[in-house]
């Protein structure tokens, strides 16, 4: 039973960090639930409460950004409140429909937003590409907090 406990961890894991690239699995929460797993079935002797908490954070820290990244892309564009409201209405409508929700929800959300500013659509659009930019940036940072997390976890079993 114990392997098998460990096993389902691992697969926790890898997909966990297939999450990260893919907006349909939840990555980090994958990765945490794994680890955390791990932890368990190891009685906590080699992965204490310390470190869960802290890869925990770290993971928060992380799903945050996820949920922000594209607004903030779409900020550091200049774009209006409502665009960066369009934006994250966008990004949460867009997590029913899969990866082509994920993709095109939060730049149709931006552009939307920013139309009803009352802007041109060639800023419209550039404000939609921003949005695009800060999500591929927030993919990228949750890249790294997978592996950080993964890499706390490996530390804590390298030093127990």
């Amino acid at each position: 039973m114990e392997a098998a406990l460990y096993l389902l961890a691992a697969a926790l894991i890898v997909g966990g960090v297939a999450g990260a690239i893919l907006p349909v699995l939840p990555g980090i929460p994958m990765i945490f639930g794994g680890i955390w797993l791990a932890a368990a079935v190891d009685e906590y002797r080699h992965l204490g409460w310390g470190w869960l908490v802290a890869i925990g954070i770290v993971g928060a820290v992380g799903v945050a950004l996820d949920f922000v990244s594209a607004s903030l892309g779409a900020k550091r564009i200049g774009a209006s409140p409502r665009a960066l409201w369009g934006a994250g209405i966008g990004t949460t409508a867009g997590m029913f429909f899969g990866i082509p929700g994920l993709l095109i929800g939060p730049f149709a959300g931006a552009v939307i937003g920013e139309l009803w500013s009352g802007t041109s659509i060639l800023r419209s659009a550039h404000v939609g590409i921003g949005t695009w930019i800060g999500m591929l940036v927030g993919i990228l940072a949750k890249v790294v907090i997978s592996f950080l997390m993964i890499g706390m976890a490996g530390l804590a079993l390298l030093f127990s």
